[in-house]
């Protein structure tokens, strides 16, 4: 069985990814590999900084690994907070205080249309490859459901009536932005394994 490292810390996003690998490959955390510092996102673009924690991994660990980097872009706010979505309301990286921060920036705006971006960055045996995963839809004016994590409790996908945080993860990644970027990236690797 294929090994790969998801560059991440975060729990809740591993377990959408394991559910999406179907088992085919094991998946490695950063503890399972011994890194327990926290991977920069220093760079100005998603395609950056997921590129960024990819690589780090990949020299200094030597192990095939992927990374991802997934903003929301809200038309109304000149597609804020996009890079910058895990820390729009502060270094404390709190998902109620973005979101409270989003509702208090979107008040007096009647465009509630956004997108989730992802781009999954794999380095695979020294080669690079990226994957990129986009949903539209639109910002609710209040949380609903208690589901996943982000801002899942206040984005309504494009063809639904039910907030991400409103849907089991399986209904969820069928049609989310990290859905479509690690199909992306299933496929590659069938096709190169």
């Amino acid at each position: 069985m294929t090994e790969l490292c998801f560059a991440t810390n975060n729990r809740k996003k591993l377990n959408e990814v394991s559910q999406m690998l179907e088992g085919k490959y094991k998946l490695l955390t950063l503890e399972d590999i011994g890194c327990h510092e926290e991977l920069a996102e220093e760079q100005d673009t998603l395609e950056g900084n997921s590129r960024q924690k990819a690589q780090y991994v990949w020299e200094k660990y030597g192990v095939n690994c992927f990374a991802d980097d997934t903003g929301l872009e809200v038309a109304a706010l000149h597609h804020e907070p996009g890079v910058y979505s895990a820390r729009y309301a502060g270094p404390q990286r709190s998902d109620t205080d973005n979101m409270e921060l989003l509702l208090k920036n979107l008040e007096e705006k009647k465009d509630r249309s956004a997108r989730f971006r992802t781009f999954i960055t794999l380095f695979l045996n020294g080669e690079e490859h990226q994957f990129e995963g986009i949903v539209n839809g639109q910002i609710t004016k209040f949380w609903n459901g208690n589901q996943s994590f982000g801002y899942d409790p206040i984005f309504i996908p494009e063809g639904f009536d039910r907030t991400f945080s409103e849907m089991s993860t399986e209904e969820k990644n069928i049609i989310s932005h990290r859905g479509k970027a690690i199909r992306k990236l299933v496929a590659f690797l069938k096709r190169n394994s």
